[in-house]
C-alpha cells in the first residue's frame, strides 16, 4: 500500500510544496515543531534510510542541504537541524526544522497555522531556491 508521501507526490493528497525535482519533493509539515518545518523526501518509496541506494541517499542529503539553505533565509532561526527518525510514516523522510532552542527540535510542542500561512511559508521558502 502507498505511503502517505506517495499519494502526496502523485497529488492525491495535497501539500504545500517548497521543491521539487525529478527525483526529490520538499514540502512543509502540516504538524509542525516550528514555523517553516519542512519534509524531504525521495520520491521512490523505501522505507528506512539505510536502505536508500547509494545515489538516492547522496542526492537526498544534497537535495536536503538546498532546501535547508532557503529555510534559513527564509524563516528567522539560529540554524535549521535535520533529524531522520522515521517510524511515523515508512517512506524516508528528512525533517529539517528551523531551531532557537533544543525544545524545537523535540517532537512534542507543535506549532499550527491555518492554510493561508502554511501557503505563505512554503512560498517565502520556494523564492530562496
Amino acid at each position: 500500500m502507498a505511503s502517505i508521501f506517495t499519494k502526496i507526490i502523485s497529488g492525491d493528497i495535497p501539500s504545500y510544496k517548497v521543491a521539487e525535482t525529478e527525483d526529490y519533493l520538499a514540502f512543509l509539515d502540516i504538524n509542525p515543531n516550528a514555523k517553516g518545518h519542512t519534509l524531504c523526501i525521495p520520491k521512490k518509496e523505501v522505507d528506512k534510510l539505510f536502505d536508500l541506494d547509494e545515489v538516492t541517499y547522496h542526492g537526498l542529503m544534497e537535495f536536503s542541504r538546498q532546501v535547508a539553505i532557503a529555510v534559513e533565509k527564509a524563516i528567522p532561526c539560529k540554524r535549521v537541524g535535520l533529524t531522520v527518525i522515521g517510524l511515523e510514516v515508512p517512506h524516508v523522510h528528512v525533517h529539517l526544522i528551523p531551531l532557537n532552542s533544543m525544545d524545537d527540535a523535540r517532537f512534542i510542542n507543535k506549532t499550527n497555522f491555518e492554510k493561508e500561512e502554511f501557503e505563505r511559508i512554503a512560498a517565502k521558502i520556494a523564492s530562496y531556491l
